[in-house]
Parts: structure tokens; sequence; C-alpha cells
């Protein structure tokens, strides 16, 4: 990246936060204080630009210097400072996993980074990394299960959906295809967490039927499916915690799928 002018660097970096924010947010399971995180980076970065200009990866050294941050913090959110009894059993939760497996599964799986990538953001070797992932899969899914609600209007993918969790040992309750038709399996049928697309078969939405779900329900975790990421990580409002990018892997739904459930809440997204 020699060579770049501050504004260069700067439209570059500019590009690339969204998907820092979006990590940042499924590690911490919360946009404000994922956000933060994502702040503090570029307020590292301004104050001292040599460390990332000399990485011959943006995106690397972006997510390399988000960790700095986030080690020096100690990796972790005091409970007591959560602010609902959800996000303490949370933090709780995460206090419990072997140090950076999480952040080695986020990096691989949502972020899409190679093992040797994760190794250079982590500041471990490859060998290590790689063992981080494993460790990560293990423990995401030992550590709850539950009944999962999908809203997906196209069948062969709501089907892909439903075999996914069901491996993980989670139920599906039922698939919706319409706002309408998520609303009224949700008034009937008790559930752990929602999984959605955004574009649903009627052209209702997605994001509607998730919203007065949980208005009538209360809290629960969501992850949203979208071909379109970009449209919902603007930064100028309430963001989902786990966003899945379409065309998916299993390897993503199924980390997402662990780390919703692992958290066990998430926020209504006005837009």
């Amino acid at each position: 990246m020699t060579g770049l002018t501050g504004d260069e660097l700067a439209n570059e970096i500019g590009d690339l936060l969204p998907y820092l924010r979006r990590y940042a947010r499924a590690l911490t399971g919360r946009q404000q204080s994922g956000d933060s995180f994502a702040v503090a980076t570029l307020e590292a970065i301004l104050s001292d630009p040599a460390p990332i200009s000399q990485e011959t990866d943006l995106r690397v050294a972006l997510f390399r210097a988000f960790h700095n941050i986030w080690a020096s913090t100690g990796a972790t959110v005091d409970p007591s400072s959560a602010d609902t009894g959800l996000e303490k059993q949370a933090q709780k939760r995460l206090a419990q996993l072997t140090p950076n497996t999480r952040e080695a599964l986020l990096l691989r799986t949502i972020e899409e980074f190679r093992v040797e990538q994760i190794a250079r953001i982590l500041g471990v070797e490859e060998e290590e990394a790689a063992e981080l992932v494993d460790i990560a899969y293990a423990e995401m899914a030992r550590s709850v299960s539950g009944r999962i609600l999908i809203i997906e209007d196209e069948a062969i993918i709501a089907m892909d959906l439903e075999s996914m969790v069901s491996d993980l040992g989670h139920d599906v309750v039922g698939i919706a295809r319409t706002e309408k038709g998520a609303i009224d399996l949700a008034a009937s049928q008790d559930f752990d967490m929602i999984l959605s697309d955004i574009q649903l078969a009627d052209n209702s939405s997605g994001i509607d039927a998730v919203n007065r779900i949980l208005d009538t329900h209360g809290d629960c975790p969501v992850i949203f499916i979208t071909a379109f990421p970009e449209r919902l990580l603007t930064g100028k409002g309430p963001e989902p915690a786990f966003l899945i990018t379409k065309p998916y892997t299993e390897e993503q739904v199924k980390s997402a799928v662990s780390q919703a459930m692992f958290f066990a809440s998430s926020e209504a997204i006005k837009v």
C-alpha cells in the first residue's frame, strides 16, 4: 500500500469499514460496543498510520489494528456493565471460551479470511490459527441449542437452511415465505431464534416481519440473510449483529447460528 495518498488510504478504509463493523458487532454481541471498538481502531490509525501503510493487504492491516485495540482491553466486556440480563448471560458464556477461538472463527467464516491471514491478524502461527477455528466450532456447538423459526421464500434455500441448523442440534419450528406468514407462525410456535431473508415472496419485508415479531414476543437472537449487506451496514441506525451475505457457505451459516445462539440477544432494526 505504499504510495497511497492520505485521501486514497482513507477512501479504501472507508470501503472496508462496514465489514469491520459487522465483525466487531458479531464479536461483541452488540452494535454499540462493536462500533466503539471500530471507532477506537480508526482513531489509532489516524494517530499513527505507519503500521497500516506498511502492510500489502489493507484488509488484513485494518483487522490487525482492530485486534491490537481489542487485545489491549483484555478482549472481554464486564458482565456487570451489560444493559440486560441477556447480555450478562452472553458475557458470562464469553468468559468461558478458549481465548481467540471466537475471533478466529468469525474471521474465517463470516469475513472469509484465509488461515494465514487470520494468523497475521491475531499475531499467531498458522497452525495455531487453524486449531483455534476447530476449537471454536466445538465449543460453540456445545454451548446452546434451541428452536429456530426460518423466514425464507425460496423453498430450496429454506430446506438447505433447515438441514444446516438441524445438523447443529437445533429444531426448526417452521418456515414462512411472507411477512404475514412469519407473524402467524410466530404466534403459533415457541422459538428461540429467527433466521430471516430480507426480501420475501410477495415483496414483503423480512425486516418488518422480524421487527413486528420482536415487538410482540420480546428479544431473541436474529440472523438476517441478504445479497446486499451494504444496505443494512450504513451506520445510520440500528443494525443486525448477525448478517450473512448471499451466496453463503454452510460454514458461514453454522458459525452465525452458533454465534447468535451463544449471545442469545438481538436488536430489531428499523429501515
